[in-house]
């Protein structure tokens, strides 16, 4: 027997969120007898994401996989090219559901990109091969608007509240499907918000929660939840994945054979304007910036000599930068953010941001690697400082919608200021 509330945990890209639509669509088939193409008008709507017993929320990144959908359709117009595009622009829709911002007066600013997708979804089945890429274009630049103005990095609570007074509303049809994506990522009040609902679910409700990150929840919340582990694709399974999904291939030069690869993801990734292989160089020479900073900032104090973690991060990070031709950071803040907004098309897709910052961390713990292949002490305390500061630009950006320039300014000054502090 089902259990009443599911728990899909797992690596990006396994399938946990797939997985829980399929779920949706099994759970209101009118026909259970009949295999996965159904024809049943309960089937067909879940097909096309627009079941009313289906509600889905969460933080997610969609411009990549809108993207690859875009380019499929766009290659293959046929009805199964433009079912795979439509699904792909819907997963993002239904983060805008009427039910989760009913009187919230944010919907007012981002309700004409909601109009403008959801008028344009409904030409692309009668738009002849020769015009889709037009449309196609148009599409793509309001997903990019709406997600960047709409979508928040935390799921608010009154999402989780008004997700709860639509459970308790009769289904439709047979039954219906809450599915919360990133379920970790969570506000404080959204989590109490939803033991709620877990404690005492409608009989009519399923549930499915989906995280990469199981151990981030709380305790009490999975108490409540029926676990299945999804366990990461072979990298032949990936490619296998991408040909009967997308009709393509990994780019060229990635093969499958390397155990590094995460075929989905950066086949995905491809469609983005800004790669992670530019993206890397960038965070690099911010870091550099920041460790030349504070090292001038400790020898105005006169404090000398400086510690090996600052030198080699110093080090490491400028030749990454300069490998890439961005040279050596100047003194000026200004310069520096104005360097990065270039190279990132000044983060307009959403979710770039804090990869940015998750990219600077990696560089900072990478710098350290000579230091313990030398057998040379390394101190961890300065770690914290960039971890705080980063998810505080990081909570800046994706929940308060702050601009990504001011978030680099004040990033920058936390982060000289807390490590010259802490190397004083």
């Amino acid at each position: 027997m089902l259990a009443p509330s599911l728990l899909f945990s797992g690596p990006p890209a396994s399938g946990k969120g797939t997985s829980g639509l399929e779920l949706a669509r099994i759970l209101s088939c009118e026909d259970p007898g009949v295999p996965r193409d159904c024809p049943c008008p309960a089937c067909s709507r879940h097909r096309l994401l627009t079941h009313p017993d289906l509600l889905s929320l969460g933080p997610r990144s969609f411009f990549a996989e809108i993207s690859a959908a875009g380019a499929f359709c766009c290659r293959q117009p046929d009805p199964a090219g433009r079912l795979l595009f439509i699904r792909s622009v819907r997963k993002l829709l239904a983060r805008f559901s009427p039910v989760l911002w009913e009187e919230d007066s944010r919907f007012k600013r981002i309700s004409e990109s909601v109009f403008v997708l959801e008028e344009a979804l409904d030409e692309i089945s009668t738009l002849k091969p020769e015009e889709l890429k037009k449309s196609v274009d148009k599409i793509l630049k309001n997903a990019v608007k709406l997600e960047s103005e709409g979508m928040s990095e935390l799921i608010p609570i009154g999402h989780i509240r008004r997700a709860a007074a639509w459970s308790h509303l009769a289904p439709t049809g047979k039954r219906k499907m809450l599915l919360i994506e990133n379920a970790d990522r969570m506000q404080e009040g959204a989590r109490n918000a939803l033991l709620k609902i877990l404690e005492e679910p409608p009989p009519a409700l399923s549930i499915v929660l989906t995280s990469a990150r199981e151990k981030a929840l709380l305790p009490t919340i999975v108490s409540r939840l029926r676990p299945y582990r999804f366990i990461r694709r072979s990298p032949e399974v990936e490619a296998a994945v991408i040909r009967q999904v997308f009709k393509d291939t990994l780019p060229a030069g990635v093969s499958i054979e390397s155990k590094e690869t995460r075929g989905i993801h950066t086949y995905l990734s491809s469609f983005l304007p800004v790669s992670e292989d530019s993206l890397r160089p960038l965070a690099a020479f911010f870091a550099a910036f920041i460790a030349r900073g504070t090292i001038m900032l400790l020898k105005s104090k006169g404090v000398s000599p400086f510690q090996d973690e600052l030198i080699a991060l110093g080090t490491y990070a400028t030749a990454l930068a300069e490998a890439s031709a961005l040279g050596k950071p100047g003194k000026d803040t200004q310069s520096v953010i104005a360097t990065i907004l270039t190279g990132t098309e000044k983060f307009e897709i959403r979710g770039l941001f804090a990869q940015f910052l998750r990219m600077i961390l990696q560089v900072v713990m990478e710098s350290r690697v000579s230091l313990r292949q030398a057998r040379r002490p390394v101190l961890i305390g300065d770690l914290d400082i960039w971890r705080k500061c980063t998810a505080e630009a990081a909570q800046a950006v994706g929940t308060y919608n702050q601009s990504p320039v001011l978030a680099l300014e004040r990033l920058s000054t936390g982060l000289r200021r807390g490590l010259a502090e802490c190397w004083s």
